[in-house]
């Protein structure tokens, strides 16, 4: 079953996602929200850094289902959600 321990999240000016990890057992996988996402989530939004790290943590229950739901669908090496992931 996956599940979410670790907190942490990163952004990855690269990708202009958020970069985060969930635990099946031993495995982790990486998981990537996109800031399109982030904003269907969130519509006032900035495109800056911690604009889109706040975001995540106001929504990080709503993530984490999507999360769970694309990694249920699919076994990969990492995830990206998208806009529509939500």
């Amino acid at each position: 079953m996956l599940n979410f321990p670790n907190q942490s999240r990163v952004f990855d000016p690269t990708r202009r996602a958020v970069r985060f990890w969930g635990h099946d057992s031993a495995m982790e996988w990486s998981f990537f929200v996109t800031e399109e996402a982030l904003k269907r989530l969130q519509p006032n939004m900035r495109y800056d850094e911690a604009s889109v790290l706040r975001a995540f943590d106001d929504h990080r229950d709503a993530i984490y289902v999507a999360a769970a739901r694309a990694y249920k669908r699919e076994r990969k090496d990492s995830y990206e959600l998208g806009a529509a992931d939500f």
